[in-house]
């Protein structure tokens, strides 16, 4: 009996991270498209660097659901 679900405790944080990531980066896109800069970023916007966390993000969240649906 596992009471705190520890077993799964490392693909929720895998698919929370991952979603996370690829979220927060799409944000950033729209954001950016709309004109919207942090207040006190300094340096270009890098479309790539984003495209390329939301890539991470989405293959982290679909290992995360994938081991949860599994076991």
């Amino acid at each position: 009996m596992d009471i705190l679900g520890i077993d799964s405790l490392f693909a929720e944080l895998t698919l929370g991270l991952g979603l996370a990531m690829a979220v927060g980066n799409g944000w950033a896109m729209i954001q950016n498209a709309r004109g919207n800069r942090p207040e006190g970023a300094e340096g270009p916007y890098r479309a790539g660097r984003a495209w390329f966390f939301i890539g991470i993000g989405a293959l982290m969240a679909a290992w995360g659901a994938l081991t949860l649906t599994q076991g």
